[in-house]
């Protein structure tokens, strides 16, 4: 299977963006993925979503329609490297397969600002994906990565990815947020070879 089902099938996919929960944690490059899913909220018709605590999976939740077909919205209020049993417990409560479902998350070997799609593969180090591939028992489910770059000299990734974006890359990650909400959409409408023809190629 090259990609989520789109408009035609009547299932939901599961968006989910990744994150660590807290005030320490918001605007962090680590936290992008919940960034992304605020903006596909804000889009959502006829009306934008809103979302809710629901307990029995430990996520925020928001039920929706984005680019014509039906979706959950999710933000698990677990840590990054913990999510993969909210992001699990969401998917078998609504019922969705793990080919269904969409990850959002940072990714160091991408360049700032730029956005790639995939599915499947392996983790990269990123303890968030690890975690989710575990729960779910496959590395079967798409990602959408959004690029903000390598640290800088000797650095370490975690410390990294934990820090806000610098001065120079603030005007731009607005853009990095909308680019890669509007590669989730293209995923949803045209499914995974489309979606990266056209996103890879910008």
């Amino acid at each position: 299977m090259t990609g989520v089902s789109t408009a035609d099938s009547p299932g939901p996919a599961l968006v989910i963006g990744l994150a660590n929960p807290g005030p320490d944690y918001e605007g962090t490059r680590h936290n992008i993925g919940w960034d992304v899913i605020l903006e596909l909220a804000s889009r959502a018709l006829p009306m934008p979503a809103s979302f809710s605590t629901h307990k029995k999976t430990h996520c925020e939740i928001a039920q929706t329609r984005l680019a014509g077909r039906p979706v959950v919205l999710a933000r698990p209020r677990s840590f990054m490297n913990i999510s993969g049993g909210p992001v699990s417990s969401v998917a078998k409560y609504f019922s969705v397969a793990p080919t269904d479902v969409i990850v959002v998350h940072d990714e160091i070997d991408i360049d700032f600002g730029r956005v790639r799609l995939k599915r499947g593969g392996g983790e990269g180090g990123h303890n968030g994906l690890r975690s989710v591939s575990s729960s779910l028992g496959t590395r079967d489910y798409l990602r959408v990565r959004a690029g903000v770059g390598r640290p800088p000299g000797r650095m370490s990734v975690a410390d990294y990815v934990l820090k806000r974006f610098s001065k120079l890359e603030q005007p731009d990650v607005p853009f990095l947020v909308q680019d890669t909400a509007d590669a989730v959409e293209l995923l949803l409408e045209h499914g995974l070879e489309t979606a990266q023809n056209r996103v890879h190629t910008g």
